[in-house]
């Protein structure tokens, strides 16, 4: 699997491929055919080019998303030209897939190549135990683009064993092995709560990817 991060790019560079960085918020696609996107991410394009809603892919998908609250809502962009994407000004960050799969967060999911294959499963080892965790398998051979809530930083599982607080943990190679670790101290802060907390661990060959917050918050209302 190849990746980059943003910060290692001068703007606007080319990656091979069709998606590139034109900024650290802001994605470029070559189009060329078709691509799938998150609704409402478009922020500009050049050429000729149709957006339609991209439906779940049958009812076991369907069913799949109601069940679980996982997965993104999508559009399909049909066309020629240079098509720029972005939301909320969250930080991208590309992977470029070659015969293999990737485990994401669906809210993290901005763009992926139509001919990836896409699933909503159970995050292996994680299951009743962290709630019923669900997130979406992207597979085959393409370019995703996701978005990061600050700069996110990759930890090679490889090198020693990794753990992660559920709501940082973005993206995984689903060739990792996954569970779950309790910290049982009456005093433990990590993740938002106190007590118990959880994590997801993390062994074998492969990298997650971990952005610099557990995610946006929600403002108090001021009435």
């Amino acid at each position: 699997m190849r990746s980059q991060f943003f910060n290692n790019l001068e703007q606007g560079q080319q990656l091979p491929g069709h998606f590139a960085l034109q900024n650290s918020k802001m994605l470029r696609v070559h189009l060329n055919g078709d691509v799938l996107a998150r609704q409402g991410s478009m922020v500009a394009f050049q050429g000729q080019m149709e957006f339609d809603y991209e439906g779940a892919g049958g009812i076991g998908k369907f069913m799949k998303k109601a069940l679980t609250g996982e997965g993104v809502p999508l559009m399909r962009v049909k066309g020629q030209g240079l098509l720029f994407a972005a939301n909320d000004a969250d930080d991208i960050h590309l992977f470029y897939l070659e015969n293999e799969g990737l485990t994401v967060n669906g809210k993290n999911i901005l763009a992926y190549d139509s001919h990836l294959q896409s699933d909503i499963q159970r995050v292996q080892g994680a299951g009743i135990a962290a709630g019923g965790l669900f997130n979406t398998t992207l597979t085959g051979t393409g370019w995703v683009a996701l978005t990061t809530h600050g700069t996110p930083v990759m930890l090679d599982c490889g090198r020693a064993p990794t753990f992660a607080d559920g709501q940082s943990a973005v993206a995984w190679s689903t060739s990792l092995q996954v569970g779950v670790n309790r910290t049982m101290k009456a005093g433990a802060l990590i993740g938002r709560g106190s007590g118990e907390a959880m994590q997801l661990a993390y062994q074998g060959q492969g990298f997650v990817l971990i952005q610099a917050s557990e995610g946006p918050t929600v403002a108090p209302h001021t009435h």
